[in-house]
C-alpha cells in the first residue's frame, strides 16, 4: 500500500490534503478492478503443522499461504471462520479481524472490498468470523462462537501472530466483535464498525468498572502495587474507534469509547472520517504515557457502501496508523504510532548466514546525515525470542528514538527454532560481523559508535557481547534478561561456551518487578539470583563495588522507574546501571528506549591492532566538538 499521509485523514486536516489522500485511495482501487477469484477454502481441520520452509527469510511457510476454513464446536453446532494467509505474510505478521455482514458469501465479500488485496500488497493476514445459518445472534448469544474462533485465532500450529489485532465489523456481525473487543482489549490495537447498532449499555457497563490488577501470565512475577495505587479499569483502555453509520441504539457504545479514550465534550468535523473527538491533551491515561494523546473516536454519520474497495482502503488507513503492544499486563500497555516502512525508509533486507537465508532491517533516517554527516552512530538491535525484526520495530519504538537522534538501527530477525511459525536467535555471532562488515561498507557510519540492545532473549545476546566479546562495541544497553558468567568464566551463546573476556565496558539493565523468575527484585533483598550474578561480574570488570552505587531518585510515568548507578571514581563517568520498572512484567516498554538510547549515546570506543581498547565518553554525546575524555581503563 503507498503512503496515504495518514496523519492527514486523522487529525483533521485541510480539506486540499484530505481531498489528496481520497484521491490516492481512489487511485490504488481503480488500479486493481478485476481481483482475482478465490475459490473454495481449504480446510485447517485436521492438518498437521507446516514442514519448515528454509527457503524464506521471515515467512510462513509457502504451503500455509492462501485462504482457509476452521471449523468450531459451538453448543453442538458447526460454525466456520476463514483465515487469509498472504503469499508474503511473515512469522507474527499483523492481521485485521473481520466479522462479515448477514447475507454474504465470504470469499466474495473479500473479493468485492478488496480486502485480499489489502493483505496482499501488506504482507499480512485476515481472520474472518461468519454468522451461523439463522445469520448474526446478539452479542451474548454470540460470545461462545467468537471466544471458541479467537482463541483458535490467537494459537494454533499453523500461522502464528502479532498478537494484537485491528478489528472490522460489519452489521449486525459489529456488536458480537465489539464485545469481544470491550472484554480483552488489552489485545485489541484499534477498531472500525460499519452500520452497526453498538452494545447495549447494561454489558459495557458491566465491563467497564473491571480492574486489572498485578497478576501476571506464565511464569513470570506478579506486580505488587503500593497502598491507594488506583488501578486500570477496563473503561479506561484507550483504543482507537471508529463508527461509521451507526444505528440508532449506538449511543451507548459511542459514549463508552468516547470515556475509555478520554475525549473531549467537542468533535472536529472531518469530511473522511466525520466528527472526530481527539484524546484529550494532557491525558493521564496509562496506555499513552510514551505517544501523547494520539486516540481518538471518529463517528461517520452519513451512510456510505460499505462493500465499497475505497471504504476498506480508508478504515485500512486508520487501523494501522497504530500499534500497540503487550496484550496481558495493562502497565505494560502501550498504544503508539506504527511504523510506516515507505514513508520512513526502511529496508527490508536478507543475507545467508551459515548457510540459511536470514532477515534484517536496515533504517538510515533522514537526520542521520544532518546531524553526524557521513559518521552516524549505529544500533544494533535483537528482538525477544519469537519476536521477529517487524514485530520489535513497532514494539520498542526505536524508529522514534531515531528520527530525533540521528542514529542508524540494524535490527536483527532471528531463525526458524521450535516450529515453522515462530523464531529464535541463532548465529548471532556469525551474523553481527557479517552485519558489521555490510553496515561499514555500505553506509555512512563511525564504527566507534556501535551500541547494542536487546529484549529477553535479545538481552541474553547484547549481554553475552558485553561479557565475552567488549571489542565489538562502545556500549551496551539491553531490557530483560542479564546472563554473567558460571563459575568456570564461561558464558553461553546459543549452546556455546565462551571465555568472559574480563574486561569493562559500559553497561545498562533495564528489568520489570514482574519479570522473570530469576530478575526477582533488586541487589539488596538478600535473593541471589541472575542480576545479581550479572551486577558482580560487570561491576568486578570495572574495579567497583556494590556499595560505590549513586542511588537515583525515582522517574517516569507514575515514578515507575528506580535506577541506580555506578561511575568510575576518577572520573565520575557513568560505567554500569540498572533499572527497575516498578509497574510492568517481562515485556519492554517504549518508555525504556529513549532511556537505553540516553546511556548509549555518550560513549565510543577505539581497537587497536593489538586488540587494546580506549573508550571516551562525551557529555553532550559528541554534539559538541572536543568535549570527549578518555575513560581509565
Amino acid at each position: 500500500m503507498t503512503t496515504l499521509h495518514r496523519r492527514a485523514v486523522l487529525r483533521g486536516a485541510a480539506a486540499t490534503v484530505l481531498g489528496a489522500v481520497v484521491a490516492q485511495a481512489g487511485i490504488e482501487t481503480a488500479a486493481a478492478t478485476t481481483p482475482r477469484r478465490l475459490g473454495p477454502a481449504k480446510p485447517l481441520d485436521g492438518r498437521p503443522a507446516p514442514s519448515f520452509d528454509y527457503s524464506r527469510a521471515n515467512k510462513l511457510p509457502r504451503e500455509m499461504t492462501g485462504y482457509w476454513q476452521k471449523t468450531f464446536d459451538v453448543g453442538g453446532w458447526p460454525r466456520t471462520a476463514k483465515v487469509y494467509i498472504s503469499p508474503e505474510t511473515p512469522i507474527r505478521s499483523y492481521y485485521t479481524v473481520l466479522a462479515v455482514p448477514d447475507g454474504v458469501e465470504t470469499g466474495e465479500f473479500l473479493r468485492r472490498t478488496g480486502w485480499c488485496d489489502i493483505a496482499d500488497e501488506r504482507g499480512e493476514g485476515l481472520f474472518v468470523l461468519e454468522p451461523g445459518e439463522a445469520g448474526w445472534g446478539a452479542a451474548s448469544a454470540e460470545r461462545a462462537y467468537v471466544d471458541a474462533a479467537m482463541a483458535f485465532f490467537q494459537a494454533n500450529v499453523h500461522f502464528s501472530i502479532f498478537g494484537l489485532h485491528y478489528l472490522v465489523g460489519y452489521g449486525a456481525g459489529a456488536p458480537p466483535l465489539e464485545a469481544w473487543a470491550a472484554a480483552f482489549p488489552l489485545r485489541v490495537i484499534s477498531q472500525v464498525y460499519l452500520d452497526s447498532d453498538g452494545l447495549p449499555a447494561d454489558y459495557l457497563g458491566a465491563i467497564g468498572p473491571r480492574e486489572f490488577d498485578g497478576t501476571t501470565e506464565g511464569t513470570y512475577i506478579d506486580v505488587v502495587f503500593p497502598e491507594g495505587f488506583d488501578l486500570i479499569r477496563h473503561s479506561e483502555v484507550v483504543l482507537p474507534t471508529w463508527y461509521i453509520n451507526p444505528g440508532r441504539s449506538a449511543h451507548a457504545s459511542l459514549a463508552y469509547w468516547r470515556r475509555a479514550n478520554d475525549t473531549g465534550d467537542r468533535g472536529i468535523h472531518n469530511r473522511t472520517l466525520g466528527t472526530v473527538f481527539q484524546q484529550r491533551h494532557g491525558s493521564r491515561r496509562w496506555m499513552t504515557s510514551f505517544s501523547g494523546s494520539i486516540s481518538q473516536v471518529a463517528v461517520q454519520e452519513r451512510p456510505v457502501d460499505a462493500t465499497d474497495r475505497r471504504t476498506t482502503r480508508q478504515a485500512m488507513a486508520f487501523l494501522t496508523y497504530y500499534s500497540r503492544y503487550e496484550n496481558s499486563f495493562a502497565y505494560g500497555n502501550q498504544l503508539v504510532q506504527r511504523a510506516d516502512y515507505d514513508r520512513l525508509g526502511v529496508e527490508v533486507r536478507t543475507m545467508t548466514v551459515e548457510g540459511r537465508l536470514r532477515e534484517h532491517l536496515v533504517h538510515v533516517p533522514e537526520s542521520a546525515r544532518r546531524l553526524w554527516g557521513r559518521n552516524a552512530p549505529v544500533v544494533f538491535v535483537w528482538p525477544g525470542n519469537t519476536q521477529t525484526d517487524k514485530v520489535f520495530f513497532d514494539s520498542a519504538q526505536w524508529w522514534q528514538v531515531a528520527r530525533t537522534e540521528g542514529c542508524v538501527l540494524v535490527v536483527i530477525c532471528e531463525q526458524y527454532s521450535a516450529s515453522a511459525i515462530s523464531v529464535s536467535h541463532s548465529d548471532s555471532d556469525a551474523f553481527f560481523r557479517q552485519l558489521r562488515t555490510l553496515v561499514t561498507k555500505e553506509y555512512d557510519v563511525d564504527p566507534t559508535r556501535f551500541y547494542s540492545t536487546g529484549q529477553s532473549a535479545g538481552s541474553r545476546v547484547s549481554q553475552f557481547f558485553a561479557a565475552a566479546k567488549p571489542e565489538y562495541f562502545a556500549a551496551v544497553a539491553s531490557t530483560s534478561f542479564a546472563p554473567a558468567p558460571d563459575s568456570s568464566g564461561n558464558i553461553d551463546l546459543e549452546g556455546t561456551p565462551y571465555a568472559a573476556a574480563r574486561r569493562p565496558i559500559p553497561n545498562y539493565l533495564i528489568y520489570g518487578y514482574g519479570d522473570l523468575a530469576f530478575l526477582e527484585g533488586d541487589l539488596w533483598d538478600g535473593i541471589h539470583n541472575d542480576v545479581d550474578s550479572w551486577a558482580a561480574y560487570h561491576l568486578g570488570a570495572h574495579n567497583l563495588t556494590l556499595a560505590q552505587v549513586d542511588r537515583g531518585r525515582r522517574s517516569g510515568w507514575h515514578d515507575r522507574f528506580q535506577t541506580w548507578t555506578w561511575r568510575d571514581p576518577a572520573s565520575s563517568v557513568p560505567m554500569v546501571k540498572v533499572t527497575r520498572n516498578l509497574y510492568r512484567s517481562h515485556n519492554n516498554i517504549p518508555e525504556e528506549t529513549p532511556m537505553l538510547w540516553e546511556f548509549l549515546r555518550h560513549y565510543r570506543h577505539e581497537v587497536n591492532a593489538s586488540g587494546q581498547i580506549t573508550r571516551y565518553y562525551s557529555p553532550s554525546g559528541f554534539r559538541r566538538r572536543h568535549d570527549e575524555i578518555v575513560i581509565p581503563s
